[in-house]
């Protein structure tokens, strides 16, 4: 993290898998299942998604006009380096506490991102958590590591 505070300056979600999701203002997130709402919550391991705005803004400047949410992201963030932080490291975001259970993602298909760019960071720089307290969290909201 450098010396500025890390926050959330986007949140996401979907209905349906495989498409970029809607920002909201306000989400809930429930306790071992994920944003309510969003069709990747479940009993499993990528129950949240976060990517930093720093890394979009890396594929902005490659000329894709990309936004929060388009690399099918729940949070996302700022000043924070998420795919540094260890498997386990918990974060405080409002009254919720998450807990990073996996740092980038196979990509299986490339995305859409990839064949504009011949890039896409959410396999290499987004990280999933799950939900250990739920609670509602907002735009603005900081956001804390609280160790592994």
């Amino acid at each position: 993290m450098n010396s500025r505070d890390a926050s959330v300056v986007a949140l996401s979600l979907s209905s349906e898998r495989g498409i970029p999701k809607e920002n909201v203002d306000r989400v809930t997130l429930v306790e071992n299942w994920g944003i309510s709402g969003d069709a990747h919550a479940g009993d499993w391991h990528r129950q949240v998604s976060l990517l930093a705005m720093e890394s979009i803004e890396s594929m902005y400047a490659k000329g894709v006009k990309v936004r929060p949410g388009a690399f099918a992201e729940n949070i996302t963030t700022q000043f924070i380096t998420l795919p540094t932080l260890a498997i386990g490291s918990r974060l405080r975001i409002g009254p919720t506490l998450l807990e990073v259970t996996q740092i980038g993602k196979e990509c299986h298909a490339r995305c859409a991102i990839y064949y504009a760019a011949g890039d896409c960071v959410m396999p290499r720089e987004g990280i999933f958590a799950r939900v250990l307290e739920g609670g509602a969290i907002s735009v603005g909201d900081p956001v804390q590591v609280c160790g592994v």
